[in-house]
């Protein structure tokens, strides 16, 4: 399940701001801390420790900010260079993925947006330093907003950068969307010349924060986003397996929607001739389990990409959601048959289920080639 900003998910009684800020990680911070010249570990735990109880994981950064600030100088110049100096190593250069760094770290960054925006030049120096424990996406945006050309400029240098995690902030930074992150007043497109630098990345942690970013663009400015993987494949820059990958996970959302440029540009055509018969039970109960039975044919060979949608009754009319079946391949004479079983949960957190008339779609490539209603029953 996804968590907010305020740390909630995962189950019940689970809090990700517990997981992540207690009293061991906060210990950690104010050892490193206390390398500082005059600074008091027992102070700061004392400070942000009862402050904790019932706050999410924004609110508990906060107060790590405060309690650090209360023992830096209140200069930002001299502020900058003490939170450099009790960031621990760096994190390994040599990883290729999988290596967040500590949450902790993302005080830093809090920090630098809330100190350090009228001095941007040394406030981007810092979050260069410290992106490379922990990404700094989230405290990189207001100096977007405030000096846009200054930190654009400053990224083209990023994205050539030796630590993968310094080149991950270039597109993680500007991400049109970037979920819980403020908005950007950037033109969506503008970073993508960045992304032309990082593409070709060797490391995966960076390649998959490139598709995330197209993922977004795509949801305002799709040309945008297909005309670039067009040149990118065309130039031959990535090796050809994670380039592929790249596209699917930046099309994600626009296969989902069946888009036809989308689609066409990873190899399904929605044009393809083939039979479709789509199988269900004519009714069922919340709780149960929708068997879901199709089988295709076609005369021609040809890859395809089968997902259904489930149009759901709602109190005011009807409402859908696409759900992946299968990528496979149609071959002559060869019938693909596919099933899926589907749990009608009543108990769903995001997609509460009302009685009533239900459909099944079948879609290939793109297109909706089958369709069967059920009753949904309480």
């Amino acid at each position: 399940m996804a968590r907010g900003p305020d740390g909630k998910g995962g189950g019940a009684g689970f809090s990700l701001a517990d997981q992540l800020f207690n009293a061991e990680s906060a210990g950690a911070l104010a050892q490193e801390a206390s390398a500082l010249p005059g600074f008091d570990p027992g102070r700061f735990l004392d400070f942000v420790l009862p402050r904790f109880q019932g706050l999410g994981v924004h609110a508990r950064l906060a107060v790590l900010a405060d309690g650090l600030e209360a023992q830096l100088p209140s200069d930002f110049r001299a502020m900058a260079e003490a939170l450099e100096a009790m960031l621990p190593e760096p994190l390994d250069p040599a990883r290729k993925d999988d290596d967040f760094g500590r949450f902790i770290h993302a005080v830093h960054g809090v920090l630098a947006a809330r100190h350090g925006i009228e001095h941007p030049e040394r406030a981007l120096d810092l979050l260069h330093a410290a992106t490379q424990r922990f990404s700094m996406e989230y405290a990189i945006r207001p100096f977007l907003n405030r000096w846009p050309d200054l930190v654009l400029a400053r990224m083209q240098d990023w994205a050539c950068d030796p630590h993968y995690h310094v080149r991950r902030l270039v597109s993680e930074g500007t991400r049109p969307k970037l979920p819980w992150g403020i908005g950007i007043s950037l033109d969506p497109r503008a970073p993508l010349p960045l992304l032309d630098l990082l593409q070709a990345d060797d490391t995966r942690f960076v390649t998959r924060s490139v598709a995330n970013h197209l993922n977004d663009l795509g949801k305002t400015h799709p040309e945008a986003v297909l005309d670039r993987l067009s040149a990118w494949r065309d130039a031959g820059t990535q090796e050809p397996r994670e380039r592929d990958w790249i596209a699917r996970h930046a099309l994600r959302t626009a296969v989902k929607r069946g888009e036809p440029g989308a689609l066409a540009l990873l190899g399904y055509h929605p044009d393809i001739a083939l039979s479709a018969r789509l199988e269900i039970p004519p009714a069922l109960r919340i709780g149960e389990v929708l068997d879901i039975a199709a089988t295709l044919e076609s005369p021609e060979r040809a890859p395809v990409l089968v997902d259904y949608r489930l149009r759901f009754a709602r109190p005011k009319g009807s409402a859908e959601k696409v759900f992946k079946l299968k990528a496979a391949e149609l071959a002559p004479g060869k019938p693909l048959t596919l099933g899926k079983r589907h749990r009608m949960k009543g108990d769903a957190t995001t997609f509460r289920l009302h009685p009533g008339p239900h459909a099944v779609i079948l879609q290939v490539n793109g297109r909706d080639v089958a369709e069967a209603d059920f009753t949904l029953l309480a």
